[in-house]
Order: C-alpha cells, then sequence, then structure tokens
C-alpha cells in the first residue's frame, strides 16, 4: 500500500509518501511569517498553506519517485488544530480523492504524535505514551491500536506553550522552544529554582505558574545580566519542565504496570527529556521509544503511519468528514 500523508493542522504545511519499504518522502514547509508576532497567526497560517500545499505534495510525490496514479490511500489530518489550516488540507486531500478515486482516511493528530513511534519500531501494547507539544500535554495509556485511555493532562498551557513564550520573555524568537533547548546545554539547570507545579500529585500537569514566575523573575533584569546568564536560566526553565514530566511519566508507569513507555510530540525533541527518559527506562527497566528527531514536530509522515493502521484495522472515511478544531 502506497500512502500519501498530509498535515497541515497548524503552521507546518507536509506531505509525505509511505511504502512498504518505509517512509519514501517527508517534505516540510515551514511559515516564517510569524516569527516578528511571536505566535502564531491563524488567518496567516491557512494562507500560507493555501500557497504552499500543492507545491509540497508535488514534491513528496517527486522525492519517493512516485506518481498520484500510485497512491493507494489518502491520510490527511482532521483536527485537532486550527479550522483554517485543517481545511485548507482537508479539501486537497478530498479533492485529491474525489478526482483519483483514491480511498481516504482522516487522522487525529494526536494520535499520530504517539504512532510516530511506529515508523521505524513496533512497540508492544499496552504502553504509557507521554504527548508533549505546544498545544497539548497528556498521558496516554495505549492499550491496542487506538484505544487509548487518557491519564492526565494539563490544566491551563502546555509544555510546548510554556517554554515559547517564556522563550518570548527572554527575547528569542518564535519558535524558542528549540533555541532554549540548544542554549541549555551550555548553561546550569540549578541556576534558579523555578516552581514544579503538581510535581508530586496525580497525572495532570499545569505551566502557567511557571510562566509567571519566570516573568517576575526575569522583568527587573538588565539586558546584561540576561546576557550573561541567559544559557543558565534556559536550563533551568528546561529542567523545571522535564522534571515535571518525567515525575508524572513515573508515576503513570508504576500505576498502570507497564513495560514500555514512548515519547511523543514536538517537545519530545528536546534533548534534556531525551536523556532524563532514557535515565527512567533504565532505572525501571523500560522499553523507550522515541520518534527520530524529524518525526517529533508536525510532519506528513506520522498522518501516513496513522492512516495505514487505521486502513489495515478496516477503517476509512468519506467525503462527508469534517476538520474538527478540538477533535
Amino acid at each position: 500500500m502506497n500512502i500519501l500523508g498530509i498535515e497541515s493542522s497548524c503552521d507546518d504545511t507536509s506531505a509525505a509518501v509511505l511504502t512498504e519499504n518505509g517512509v519514501r518522502s517527508n517534505v516540510i514547509a515551514s511559515q516564517s511569517v510569524h516569527i516578528k508576532f511571536g505566535g502564531v497567526v491563524p488567518e496567516l497560517a491557512s494562507r500560507a498553506h493555501q500557497k504552499t500545499i500543492s507545491h509540497t505534495v508535488e514534491q513528496a510525490l517527486q522525492e519517493a519517485n512516485t506518481g498520484i496514479e500510485d497512491i493507494d490511500l489518502i491520510a490527511v489530518t482532521q483536527g485537532p488544530g486550527l479550522m483554517g489550516s485543517l481545511l485548507v488540507g482537508l479539501c486537497f486531500a478530498k479533492g485529491l480523492s474525489l478526482s483519483r478515486n483514491i480511498p481516504i482516511v482522516g487522522v487525529n493528530h494526536m494520535d499520530a504524535h504517539i504512532y510516530a513511534n511506529f515508523i521505524d519500531h513496533t512497540p508492544e501494547f499496552p504502553f504509557v505514551a507521554l504527548t508533549v507539544s505546544g498545544g497539548h500535554t497528556q498521558l496516554v495509556l495505549v492499550k491496542a491500536p487506538f484505544d487509548h485511555e487518557i491519564l492526565g493532562k494539563t490544566r491551563d498551557d502546555a509544555a510546548g506553550e510554556a517554554f515559547d513564550k517564556i522563550g518570548k520573555i527572554m527575547g528569542l524568537e518564535y519558535p524558542a522552544g528549540p533555541i532554549m533547548d540548544r542554549l541549555s546545554k551550555e548553561g546550569d539547570p540549578k541556576f534558579h529554582r523555578f516552581p514544579q507545579a503538581m510535581a508530586n500529585e496525580g497525572l495532570d500537569f499545569s505551566f502557567s505558574g511557571l510562566k509567571t514566575s519566570a516573568l517576575y523573575y526575569l522583568q527587573d533584569k538588565e539586558e546584561s545580566w540576561l546576557e550573561s546568564h541567559r544559557n543558565d536560566v534556559c536550563a533551568s526553565i528546561s529542567h523545571a519542565i522535564t522534571e515535571v514530566l518525567i515525575k508524572k511519566l513515573k508515576r503513570a508507569v508504576k500505576q498502570t504496570g507497564v513495560k514500555s513507555i514512548a515519547i511523543a510530540g514536538g517537545v519530545s525533541a528536546n534533548s534534556m527529556l531525551r536523556a532524563k527518559a532514557g535515565k527512567l527506562a533504565d532505572s525501571l527497566g523500560l522499553h523507550l521509544y522515541i520518534p527520530k528527531l524529524s518525526y517529533c514536530t508536525d510532519n506528513a509522515a506520522m498522518i501516513a503511519i496513522t492512516g495505514k493502521l487505521k486502513a489495515e484495522s478496516g477503517t476509512y472515511d468519506d467525503l462527508a468528514m469534517k476538520p474538527f478544531a478540538s477533535l
């Protein structure tokens, strides 16, 4: 089965081709228009998707040395995400499906982050997935394909949003998360003790207090001071966020008794989180699954692999399916 994946949930336009030999292409067109605003502007995002989606899909097919006539299934993000962005990808996929008579399947973006781990691995069920991105932070018990139980989720802000907003306070470009990760490698994670909200209770998360704490801590600092200690502050922020994530993941493992864990979502690319997850897995004798860096952020390869799993279970959609911003 040759699968064309299409992803347009936020500010990345992506198309990928998945065959029996694996991912043959995974093209991502990122939008730079949002940098000066310090965050994604929905209207601008949807317009940018309209400009790039046709070329992105064409490039993915070319890199995979595959023609549209060779595609057996189209997998497209149905939600969650920005409604305007979702509409562009979904309408384009429907047009291809209708004009070429190709079966189509809608994919839950958060499911896709989890199943990105299946591109290069075959995790054994059940496992606990820590899904962390700019819009979501969840602990999910994955009992079987598409049989999920949400164990915990954020009560306010997502971990990725905390990284980006605190980075904005520090004067870093959007998205600030990857920049903070790079700077933290040269900093001292114990430079300042930022709050770790709810770290020792339950499985839910809260990061709004951390943002407020960082704001108050930094607002009276001189630019020269920040320039000298930027790496240390980034390392301390990264430590506070990743400590909470790992403590909650450890608690979820003990509550469920699983033998495998997975990290997913854009924040799974964070080097400190990956290192701490590795130590947790070693200490508890767990199997750890983390996607390659190229499959951590929003991409169409994860949409394609999830579509493949849905098709193998006999689940297809039709042209009546709609996008859902809060799917």
